[in-house]
Order: structure tokens, then C-alpha cells, then sequence
């Protein structure tokens, strides 16, 4: 097994197997902003294998994010019958920080993202982000195609936002699954 299959193991349970460590991290993370820019992946494993490379014209966002209930915003002066501020908006946390970040970093398209971490406040998420105008990323025919989808994540075809929109799933079976409210 290689380096990158224990480093799986250990992100699986992260409270056991990191203990001390992973709450430190924590910490230190609820000090920092809301979106960070790292120089490195804080999960090298999970960042590899959505597509990250060490070279330039990547870049990895630590973004956090709020749990709690996504209501609506709250309407305006006069509030009709019909209108309810209780529903649930439909995204995940996960396609959220994707939002977020690429609101951040305007000039980016999102490659992908992952989970880092979570306590009784937050989520963090590590957002990997390709510079669209950078020549390493035009010379890729994969992430040239990529980079040419504008707006990604606002039109829900990262890789979270589908899983979120039940995309996942095809055939018999699936349609409960993409069912709208």
C-alpha cells in the first residue's frame, strides 16, 4: 500500500486518529477568515484524486462555511399568504463553499472540492480552483475544456452541486431522487 491509501485511513475518522492534532486544527481554523487561500492541501489524498496538481495556475481555498438551517432571506415590507420563509434551501454545504469561494476569486473556475472539517459551528470545505487565464491551464486540453464552462458552479455542474441535484443516479429508481418541492 502507498503513502496515499494510510493517509485515507487516518482522514476517515479524523477525531480518532488525528485526537489532539484535528482539534488544534480546528481552532486555529475558527481564528482564521472565512475564505483562505493555502498553500498546499491540508488532505493531499483526496486533493489528488479530484484532479489537483502542484504546479501553477491551481489554487486551494479554505473555505468555511455555517451549519445550521438555509432558510430563504426574509421578505419585504408586506408578506402575502402564499409566500413561506420556511423552506429549506435545496444546496449542500459542500456546493455552498463552492459558490463562495468563486465569488472570492472572480478570475477561477472550480475544479472540485472536499471536506476538511467540521464542528458544532462550521463546515470547512478545501476548494480546489483553476486560474482561467493561466498558461499552464490553457496548454491542458482537459482543463482548458474545463476552464471554457464558465460560471461552473452557479449552473450546478461541479461535482458536488450534481450529487446535490440528484445527477448521481440514473434509470429506473431515480426519479424520486430528482424530484422538485
Amino acid at each position: 500500500m502507498g503513502m496515499y491509501k494510510y493517509m485515507r485511513d487516518l482522514w476517515k475518522q479524523p477525531k480518532k486518529n488525528l485526537g489532539e492534532n484535528y482539534k488544534q486544527m480546528l481552532i486555529l481554523w475558527r481564528k482564521q477568515p472565512v475564505t483562505l487561500r493555502v498553500e498546499r492541501p491540508t488532505r493531499i489524498d483526496r486533493a489528488r484524486s479530484l484532479g489537483y496538481k502542484a504546479k501553477q495556475g491551481f489554487l486551494v481555498i479554505r473555505q468555511r462555511v455555517g451549519r445550521g438551517g438555509r432558510m430563504r432571506s426574509k421578505m419585504g415590507r408586506r408578506r402575502p399568504k402564499t409566500s413561506r420563509r420556511t423552506k429549506i434551501v435545496n444546496k449542500s454545504y459542500q456546493w455552498i463553499a463552492e459558490e463562495r469561494a468563486v465569488k472570492r476569486y472572480s478570475n477561477c473556475e472550480v475544479m472540485n472540492s472536499y471536506w476538511v472539517g467540521q464542528d458544532g459551528k462550521n463546515y470547512w470545505f478545501e476548494v480546489i480552483l483553476l486560474d482561467k487565464n493561466h498558461p499552464n491551464i490553457q496548454r491542458d486540453p482537459i482543463l482548458k475544456k474545463l476552464v471554457g464552462q464558465t460560471s461552473r458552479v452557479h449552473r450546478g455542474l461541479t461535482s458536488a452541486a450534481r450529487k446535490t441535484r440528484g445527477l448521481r443516479n440514473k434509470g429506473k429508481g431515480a426519479e424520486q431522487i430528482r424530484k422538485k418541492d
